[in-house]
């Protein structure tokens, strides 16, 4: 081989760097853009879930409305009682609709398939309830146009296996 000049080695180590070092940049970087944005998805599902969890708190001190356990209908119910139900199911509906527009895509990654697949889980709980089914309807006017497409849509495929309701 040859003497080669400083200038040579020096134009060989940056045609090495653009070969090797460039592509080799190019893929860290894009995955570290992915690992940024599934922390991201992360956090904003565990965000929603702590949400739905002072829900559950909610549930827990209005249990006379029995909205966990055995289905009660309005005319058993007093009015206020009536009122806080309805009060609770638009809570609810709301942060349906949140975790629909932040997790819900057409076309998810497994990841992103394994958020929604919880939220989906709690409407389909929801939707067995013969009460929250009633309210819905007008619960989501003024929601989310895609939202209530969803919601529409995934009531008629759980009403079509509808069991008597069951509490978890």
């Amino acid at each position: 081989m040859p003497d080669m000049s400083m200038l040579e080695v020096w134009e060989l180590a940056s045609y090495v760097v653009t070969v090797i070092g460039l592509p080799f940049a190019l893929v860290a970087y894009l995955l570290d853009q992915k690992k940024e944005r599934q922390n991201e998805d992360d956090e904003i599902y565990q965000k929603l879930s702590d949400e739905y969890a002072e829900f559950s708190k909610l549930l827990l001190e209005n249990a006379d409305l029995r909205l966990m356990s055995k289905y009660v209908p309005d005319e058993k119910l007093e009015p206020e009682q009536v009122e806080r139900k309805r009060v609770m199911f638009d809570i609810l509906v709301s942060l349906f609709e949140r975790a629909f527009i932040l997790v819900y895509e057409e076309k998810m990654s497994p990841h992103s398939k394994r958020h929604w697949s919880s939220w989906e889980d709690y409407i389909r709980f929801w939707l067995r309830r013969p009460d929250f089914c009633i309210a819905l309807e007008e619960l989501l006017d003024g929601e989310d146009p895609d939202f209530q497409r969803y919601m529409k849509e995934i009531s008629k495929t759980t009403l079509s296996r509808i069991e008597p309701f069951r509490p978890l």
